[in-house]
């Protein structure tokens, strides 16, 4: 095991010694999936008072024959009935190869609660079956559902956000820039923790943090091979969102990052490229954590990550 520094956060400590898994690099796209699926997935029945459904919705462009599962969250209104919340589509994250709805069913229920809004969780579709761009073509087409079809689960379609972990965080990127591009649908504010930004392996985040802090630079290149069919799609902004040459117009944004993380200074430079466009972001880095920190419901730093998003929320809509 690599050495790791003094000043790891005892939290970071407690989920590294949680995750006893062979590196994502070292297994197949199967078995990389099923462990995924070991490490998040609560088999105990959730203890809220959310409503959840079930739902299949059209695919990219309204196409029926090829609908996407989406999961929704809805908290309880005044007397038990449901209110128009604001609705956050939100895109797991799992290196656009793995993870799907019951991976981050309990962070989307986290989430739900934290910031009182309708969570539409998307089961899009997957590398390497389904490589890029058709991740991002279904974060969009799910967006635009959810932006006509608020209402089907208590939220308000005029207060959209979008959001992710991680690719997740990528493909809710991708998908502003893709609504900007097309005119719609309107999305009030972007949520992206820890988020991939760009096909590069160049930062000091991903030399200091190489191995040994549950994201591996070798992780991140075995991601990157199955999401994309040809190297070049990598300098595209809907799959590297920090190569868009121009960032104006898109949502506010809560920015999520982590210290030892590689995807660290990709996020934080996300970050900054919004601010000089004119865009307002609200970016938290967590100096001692690691990636995905903020799925695990029992530790202090996820639930002031998940408090930051909610007053993201709350800002976005002028404290409504």
């Amino acid at each position: 095991m690599t050495d790791r520094a003094p000043d790891l956060h005892p939290e970071a400590e407690r989920i590294l010694e949680r995750v006893d898994l062979p590196p994502t690099h070292a297994l197949s796209v199967t078995g990389a999936r099923e462990a995924l699926r070991d490490l998040l997935v609560d088999d105990d029945p959730p203890d809220d008072d959310l409503t959840v459904r079930n739902l299949s919705i059209p695919g990219p462009g309204g196409d029926p024959e090829t609908p996407l599962s989406v999961r929704t969250y809805t908290p309880p209104g005044e007397g038990g009935e449901a209110v128009g919340r604001p609705v956050l589509v939100y895109l797991h994250g799992g290196g656009w190869v793995r993870g799907d709805l019951d991976t981050h069913d309990g962070l989307c229920r986290l989430l739900a609660g934290a910031a009182d809004c309708v969570v539409v969780s998307v089961d899009y579709r997957r590398a390497p079956e389904h490589p890029f761009p058709t991740p991002v073509r279904d974060a969009y087409a799910a967006t635009a559902w959810a932006s006509e079809h608020a209402g089907v689960a208590g939220g308000d379609p005029d207060r959209i956000v979008v959001g992710g972990d991680s690719a997740g965080g990528n493909l809710a990127a991708a998908t502003t820039l893709l609504a900007r591009e097309r005119g719609g649908p309107e999305i009030a504010h972007q949520v992206l923790l820890y988020p991939v930004t760009d096909h590069a392996f160049d930062t000091a985040s991903y030399a200091e943090n190489a191995s040994g802090y549950l994201l591996s630079r070798a992780s991140m290149r075995w991601y990157w091979d199955r999401y994309l069919d040809d190297e070049v799609d990598g300098a595209n902004p809907y799959a590297s969102p920090l190569r868009a040459a121009d960032l104006s117009g898109v949502p506010s944004a809560t920015v999520i990052t982590a210290g030892y993380d590689p995807l660290r200074d990709e996020g934080a430079a996300y970050a900054d490229r919004l601010r000089q466009a004119g865009v307002a972001v609200t970016h938290e880095n967590y100096p001692g954590m690691v990636h995905v920190f903020a799925s695990f419901p029992d530790l202090d730093r996820a639930r002031d990550a998940r408090r930051v998003i909610a007053d993201g929320l709350r800002d976005a809509f002028g404290g409504e």
